[in-house]
């Protein structure tokens, strides 16, 4: 039986190592809205994606949760809009795990329009 083919989808690439997101932090801008955190750093190179929730918004359980739905609108969002060239590091907040995915989507947009890659 052949193997079955796989098909890679198109996503940015992910910030990983904890020195990428000290240098976001430190250098980039921060826009902060009700869903989340946004903060970018403009590098030149690809877009490129971190996320992360801090042990004060809830367990383990809240906090994936709010990661899962982060990367789920980052998702949706970046497939629609092109942006080259920055880091973006997406930060939860206590509302972000309960908020409806409409308004954290709209988060989302507003903050990347906010914060702008200049």
């Amino acid at each position: 039986m052949p193997a079955r083919a796989r098909t890679k989808t198109l996503s940015p690439l992910r910030l990983k190592r904890r020195a990428e997101f000290l240098a976001v932090a430190a250098k980039g801008r921060k826009v902060q809205r009700p869903g989340l955190v946004l903060q970018a750093l403009a590098t030149g190179g690809e877009i490129r994606l971190g996320f992360t929730a801090t042990r004060k918004i809830g367990n383990a359980v809240v906090r994936n949760r709010a990661r899962r739905r982060l990367k789920e609108a980052a998702r949706l969002f970046f497939a629609e809009h092109r942006i080259e060239g920055v880091d973006f590091v997406l930060v939860a907040r206590r509302q972000t795990a309960g908020r409806r995915f409409a308004l954290l989507s709209a988060d989302l947009a507003d903050a990347v329009e906010k914060i702008g890659p200049r």
